[in-house]
């Protein structure tokens, strides 16, 4: 058996992972990565996670990372509100933030391997590549925000979590007498514990936001005046303070021009959408003039649909639907699964057409 250090955050999902991997014999450690500073309301996660190694008789250490946290989650956080883009902070600090610092720990440790309570699982393929596969529980998967997770960190990864369902932990964890058995769900983002993402970034940057300027439609008719782009996002109907006879939606952000684009809800569906930043799993590349086709999701909570994936060169990625999807958004992430749950590519949106 390995020795294993185990992503403590204070809830069930990660202190039921702990206790699985002891309970098959591993050397588990726990290590919780603080990405706060001083002494926010997120301190009682430290007392939870304490108290949870203390009860299954593991070792627990604390790693301060508030300092990047803030360099490498947060400022990119902001600067893509501020540049009219919708980011997925999630996905990034598991890749450049947890991941790196539970692996600097389990180095510092001799352990071979790190573990995090995620609904995911983990494999090596059959032509060496290793790769994320949908948890067996559709509802609790989330497979999508580990998709930027490179071959070095997947290679010293455990995912006990992939074969339950939420349920099932919960009961693991009660008989197991951990006192997170009941502990509700963390939020999406866990560093705007209170008002609005905007009221964050007015808080956070000392980088001047992006004054009000026009909404405007598909004409490019001035249709009123909005309060900055990093208050709205594509496919936002509420909060626009637009009485235009009909329902309407920020159908585009136009940051050049400082313009949020307003139209009607068919205006929302593409069928082609480009990505960037591509991170590739069950494959090393798609080569310019292959078609691979994929399932794929386009936001976290999306249902997925059918497409077609084709290089498109200057390491873009063009996806083409079998039928429109709503809302590409530029920024958010989109993940592309082959047949059998397997991740074969993940990127971020950049732009989207009919």
């Amino acid at each position: 058996m390995s020795k294993v250090v185990v992503g403590l955050s204070g809830g069930v999902d990660s202190a039921t992972t702990a206790y699985l991997l002891k309970a098959a014999g591993h050397e588990v450690v726990g290590v919780t990565v603080k990405t706060w500073a001083g002494g926010d309301s997120r301190c009682c996660e430290l007392e939870d996670a304490r108290e949870m190694a203390a009860r299954m008789g593991i070792e627990y250490y604390v790693r301060n990372a508030a300092s990047s946290f803030q360099s490498l989650v947060v400022t990119p956080f902001i600067d893509e509100y501020l540049h009219g883009r919708t980011p997925n902070p999630c996905v990034e600090c598991n890749h450049v933030l947890k991941w790196a610092q539970l692996l600097e720990a389990a180095a510092a440790m001799g352990a071979a391997f790190v573990a995090t309570g995620h609904y995911a699982r983990t494999a090596r393929l059959a032509n060496g590549r290793y790769a994320i596969r949908r948890a067996a529980s559709p509802r609790k998967d989330q497979s999508y925000a580990l998709y930027k997770l490179t071959q070095e960190q997947l290679a010293h990864t455990l995912l006990p979590l992939g074969g339950y369902d939420k349920e099932e932990v919960r009961a693991l964890a009660a008989r197991a007498g951990l006192s997170a058995a009941q502990k509700p769900d963390s939020q999406e983002i866990c560093f705007v514990t209170e008002g609005k993402y905007t009221d964050y970034i007015e808080r956070e940057t000392e980088a001047e936001l992006p004054p009000p300027g026009n909404f405007v439609d598909e004409a490019g008719n001035v249709l009123g005046v909005h309060k900055g782009i990093a208050h709205y996002t594509v496919g936002q109907r509420k909060g626009l303070g637009l009485a235009l006879g009909a329902p309407a939606y920020v159908t585009r952000i136009d940051a050049e021009k400082n313009e949020v684009v307003i139209g009607g809800e068919p205006s929302l569906f593409h069928t082609t959408v480009l990505c960037n930043d591509l991170n590739f799993m069950a494959v090393e590349t798609i080569e310019r003039g292959e078609k691979t086709r994929a399932f794929a999701k386009i936001r976290y909570n999306h249902q997925g649909a059918p497409a077609t994936l084709e290089a498109a060169g200057d390491g873009l990625l063009a996806v083409t639907f079998d039928d429109p999807v709503r809302a590409p958004t530029p920024g958010q992430s989109a993940v592309f699964y082959d047949a059998d749950g397997y991740i074969i590519v993940g990127g971020k949106i950049v732009s989207s057409s009919n």
